[in-house]
C-alpha cells in the first residue's frame, strides 16, 4: 500500500506533464504539471476522453494506442498554443494486452516562443542594416578593432575568403569575436543584399533541430503550421548562415547537415522531393573539433566539408597591442550610450589591463568598460579603481614592473606556444598559422623555450 503511496506522489511532484489514458481513450491520470500546463482541472478531464479536450485526432497518445510503439523525445504541437516535448509509451497487462498509454511532455512553449522573437527580431535588423547602410564605403571587417599582427593576418585571409563562397569555419576562443568576423565576411560577399542568418547551435532543444534547421512541410506532425514553415537554411537561400556552437550538433543532423552541403538540396521533414538553396556556410567553433573526432562526437566527413578555409580568431591575451585600442573605443561607446563624460585613462592605468589575462576576450573588456562606465564616479580611472573591478584573484597579485616586462613577455610567448600546441595536438604547421609566425621561426622557439613538442 505504502508502495502505490510513493508512486502517486511521484506522478504528483514532477516537473513535467504527466498524462495516462486507458486503451478506450479515456483520462485515468493527469498530474499537477499537467493542470498547470493546459489549464485544465483534474475534475474537468479525468474519466473523460482525452480527444474531447484537444481537437487533433492524430494526438500523439492517440497513435501510440494505435501503433502500440513508444515515441522518445519527440517535438509535439498538441495544441495551436503548447509546444512539448514527449515520450509516450504503451502500457500492457501480464496477458500482453495494451491497456493503456502513459505520457510525459516537457512544456517548451516559452522556448519556441523566444526563439520565433528572436529569428524575427535578427532579420527586421538585417533589413534595417541594410536600409540606413546601402552605399557604405567602410570596409566591413573594421568593426574588428586592432592594430595587432594577429588580427590584421587573419582579416587579410577573411578578406579573401569574402570573394568566394567556400565552406568557412571559424575557429577561436569564446568571446573572440566569431560572430562579428561571419557577418563581416558576408558583408563583404556578393550575398551582402541577402539574409545572413546567425544560428546558434547550442542554443536549439534536441528535438527542435530538425524542423529549425530544415523545416516542415504541412501536416507533417501535429499542430504543424497550414503552409509548413522554411527551416533556417532555406531562410538563408541567396546568402549566408551562420552555424555558431557547430561542435554541439547532434550527430544525426550532422548527417542531414552533411547532405545539404554534398547537394545543395533541403529536405523539409514530411517532403521527400526536397528543394535546391544556394546558401553560403561559416560555421564556428571554441570546440577542438579534432578531438570531438576521435571521440566520435563530430564527423570527420563534416568536418572536411566545413573546414574549406579556416580562420582562427586570436585570443585578447595575444592582442596586447590592441586593448588600448578596444578599451578606449568600447569607453566611447557606452559614455555615449549612458550620457556621461568618457573618463581618462593614464598610462599606469592601461598598463594593468595589458598585464590582465583576458579569459573572456573581447566580450569581457566590452563588459568591464560599460561597468566601469555606469559605476566610477570622477574624472580618471586610476590604476587602483581598474583594479577594483577585476576579478580579486588578480587585483591580489602583484603586478610586474618595467624592468621584469621583457621576462613577462618571454613567459607570455611561451605560453601562447604551448597552448597553440595543444589547441592543435601538436601540429606545427596550423600552430605557426595561429601565431602569427613562420613554421623555422616556431622550431626555433621551441628550442629556445625547451617545449617538448
Amino acid at each position: 500500500m505504502n508502495e502505490i503511496l510513493y508512486f502517486e506522489e511521484l506522478l504528483r511532484s514532477e516537473d513535467d506533464a504527466i498524462t495516462i489514458v486507458d486503451a478506450k481513450r479515456n483520462v485515468v491520470y493527469w498530474n499537477n504539471a499537467a493542470e498547470e500546463t493546459y489549464q485544465i482541472t483534474k475534475e474537468q478531464i479525468i474519466h473523460q476522453p482525452i480527444t474531447n479536450f484537444f481537437s487533433h485526432d492524430d494526438l500523439m497518445i492517440i497513435k501510440v494506442l494505435q501503433t502500440m510503439q513508444p515515441v522518445k523525445n519527440v517535438y509535439h504541437q498538441p495544441r495551436k498554443d503548447k509546444h512539448v516535448v514527449i515520450n509516450t509509451s504503451p502500457v500492457f497487462n501480464r496477458e500482453n494486452i495494451l491497456v493503456g498509454v502513459i505520457s510525459i511532455e516537457r512544456d517548451i512553449t516559452d522556448i519556441v516562443k523566444l526563439n520565433d522573437n528572436l529569428e524575427s527580431t535578427s532579420q527586421e535588423l538585417q533589413e534595417l542594416k541594410q536600409q540606413m547602410e546601402p552605399s557604405s564605403s567602410t570596409s566591413p571587417f573594421s568593426k574588428l578593432k586592432g592594430e595587432s599582427q594577429a588580427l590584421k593576418q587573419m582579416i587579410r585571409l577573411a578578406s579573401k575568403t569574402a570573394n568566394t563562397d567556400a565552406t568557412t569555419l571559424i575557429l577561436g576562443e569564446s568571446g573572440t569575436g566569431k560572430e562579428v568576423c561571419a557577418r563581416a565576411i558576408h558583408d563583404a560577399s556578393k550575398r551582402k543584399n541577402a539574409a545572413f542568418i546567425p544560428v546558434n547551435c547550442g542554443a536549439i532543444p534536441q528535438a527542435l533541430f530538425e524542423s529549425e534547421l530544415f523545416g516542415y512541410e504541412s501536416g507533417s506532425f501535429t499542430g504543424a503550421e497550414k503552409g509548413g514553415k522554411a527551416g533556417k537554411i532555406e531562410m538563408a537561400d541567396g546568402g549566408t548562415i551562420f552555424l555558431d556552437e557547430v561542435g554541439e550538433l547532434p550527430l544525426d543532423m550532422q548527417v542531414k547537415l552533411l547532405r545539404v552541403l554534398q547537394e545543395n538540396r533541403i529536405y523539409r521533414i514530411g517532403d521527400s522531393r526536397g528543394k535546391q538553396v544556394d546558401v553560403r556556410f561559416i560555421a564556428a567553433t571554441n570546440q577542438n573539433l579534432e578531438k570531438l573526432m576521435q571521440e566520435n562526437k563530430f564527423r570527420s566527413d563534416l568536418f572536411y566539408r566545413l573546414n574549406v578555409i579556416q580562420l582562427t580568431m586570436p585570443p585578447l591575451r595575444e592582442r596586447k597591442k590592441d586593448i588600448e585600442i578596444l578599451a578606449k573605443n568600447f569607453l566611447k561607446q557606452f559614455a555615449f550610450k549612458y550620457q556621461v563624460p568618457v573618463p581618462e585613462m593614464p598610462a599606469e592605468t592601461m598598463e594593468v589591463l595589458r598585464q590582465y589575462h583576458w579569459p573572456g576576450n573581447i566580450r569581457e573588456i566590452r563588459n568591464l568598460m560599460e561597468r566601469i562606465v555606469i559605476l566610477h564616479e570622477g574624472a580618471t580611472l586610476t590604476r587602483q579603481d581598474v583594479l577594483s573591478f577585476l576579478p580579486a584573484s588578480f587585483s591580489n597579485q602583484p603586478l610586474a614592473n618595467v624592468e621584469t616586462l621583457p621576462m613577462e613577455k618571454e613567459n607570455m610567448e611561451k605560453l601562447s606556444i604551448e597552448q597553440a600546441l595543444e589547441f592543435f595536438n601538436g601540429n606545427k604547421s596550423k600552430a605557426a598559422k595561429q601565431l602569427g609566425i613562420s613554421r623555422v621561426t616556431l622550431y626555433q622557439k621551441i628550442k629556445k623555450y625547451n617545449l617538448s613538442n
